[in-house]
Protein backbone atom coordinates (compact mmCIF):
# COMPACT_ATOMS: atom_id res chain seq x y z
CA UNK A 1 0.00 0.00 0.00
CA UNK A 2 1.53 3.33 -0.77
CA UNK A 3 1.07 6.05 1.86
CA UNK A 4 1.17 9.76 1.89
CA UNK A 5 5.08 9.13 3.45
CA UNK A 6 5.98 7.42 0.08
CA UNK A 7 5.03 9.64 -2.45
CA UNK A 8 6.27 12.60 0.00
CA UNK A 9 9.46 10.98 -0.44
CA UNK A 10 9.70 10.23 -4.12
CA UNK A 11 9.06 13.79 -4.55
CA UNK A 12 11.22 15.00 -2.23
CA UNK A 13 13.97 12.45 -4.13
CA UNK A 14 12.95 13.65 -7.50
CA UNK A 15 12.61 17.45 -6.62
CA UNK A 16 9.45 18.40 -6.61
CA UNK A 17 7.16 19.70 -4.70
CA UNK A 18 4.14 18.67 -3.25
CA UNK A 19 1.00 20.53 -1.88
CA UNK A 20 -1.05 19.33 0.88
CA UNK A 21 -4.54 19.46 -1.42
CA UNK A 22 -2.61 17.20 -4.13
CA UNK A 23 -1.15 14.69 -1.61
CA UNK A 24 -4.10 12.24 -1.76
CA UNK A 25 -4.80 12.39 -5.46
CA UNK A 26 -0.65 11.07 -5.95
CA UNK A 27 -0.89 8.68 -3.17
CA UNK A 28 -3.87 7.04 -5.00
CA UNK A 29 -2.35 7.87 -9.04
CA UNK A 30 0.59 6.04 -7.62
CA UNK A 31 -1.31 3.33 -6.35
CA UNK A 32 -2.92 2.43 -9.35
CA UNK A 33 0.54 2.57 -10.97
CA UNK A 34 2.01 0.00 -8.25
CA UNK A 35 -1.52 -2.16 -8.90
CA UNK A 36 -1.33 -2.07 -12.35
CA UNK A 37 2.91 -2.52 -12.23
CA UNK A 38 1.50 -5.82 -9.98
CA UNK A 39 -1.13 -7.49 -12.49
CA UNK A 40 1.83 -7.09 -15.20
CA UNK A 41 4.23 -9.21 -12.50
CA UNK A 42 1.65 -11.53 -11.95
CA UNK A 43 0.21 -12.49 -15.52
CA UNK A 44 0.52 -16.12 -16.35
CA UNK A 45 3.31 -16.75 -18.72
CA UNK A 46 3.09 -20.91 -19.17
CA UNK A 47 4.22 -22.01 -22.05
CA UNK A 48 4.43 -18.29 -23.45
CA UNK A 49 7.75 -17.78 -25.67
CA UNK A 50 8.82 -13.93 -25.49
CA UNK A 51 12.33 -13.74 -26.72
CA UNK A 52 11.89 -12.71 -30.30
CA UNK A 53 8.37 -13.04 -31.01
CA UNK A 54 8.61 -11.32 -34.40
CA UNK A 55 12.08 -13.04 -35.56
CA UNK A 56 14.15 -10.38 -35.56
CA UNK A 57 17.97 -10.08 -35.57
CA UNK A 58 20.44 -7.44 -35.71
CA UNK A 59 22.43 -7.29 -38.46
CA UNK A 60 26.00 -5.53 -38.22
CA UNK A 61 27.57 -3.78 -40.68
CA UNK A 62 31.87 -3.80 -40.98
CA UNK A 63 33.50 -0.67 -39.24
CA UNK A 64 34.82 1.29 -42.61
CA UNK A 65 37.76 3.80 -42.25
CA UNK A 66 36.66 6.93 -44.45
CA UNK A 67 38.79 9.74 -45.31
CA UNK A 68 37.33 12.90 -43.34
CA UNK A 69 37.30 16.39 -43.93
CA UNK A 70 40.08 18.28 -43.53
CA UNK A 71 40.98 20.27 -40.14
CA UNK A 72 41.02 23.53 -41.12
CA UNK A 73 37.46 22.98 -43.44
CA UNK A 74 35.50 21.49 -40.47
CA UNK A 75 36.70 24.44 -38.40
CA UNK A 76 36.60 27.48 -40.40
CA UNK A 77 32.94 28.60 -39.05
CA UNK A 78 33.51 28.05 -35.65
CA UNK A 79 33.32 30.69 -33.22
CA UNK A 80 35.93 29.77 -31.24
CA UNK A 81 38.84 27.33 -31.76
CA UNK A 82 42.66 26.41 -30.93
CA UNK A 83 44.86 23.58 -30.94
CA UNK A 84 42.59 22.47 -33.80
CA UNK A 85 39.49 21.85 -31.54
CA UNK A 86 35.98 23.73 -30.90
CA UNK A 87 36.18 25.37 -27.57
CA UNK A 88 33.46 25.45 -25.93
CA UNK A 89 31.95 27.91 -22.67
CA UNK A 90 32.39 25.79 -19.20
CA UNK A 91 28.34 26.07 -17.97
CA UNK A 92 27.93 26.46 -14.32
CA UNK A 93 24.84 24.65 -12.88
Amino acid sequence: MVSHEDVIQIARLAKLSVKEDELEAMTKEMQSIVDFADAINNAPTDGEEFDNINNLSNVFREDVVVESYPTEKILENAGDKADDCFLVKKRCL
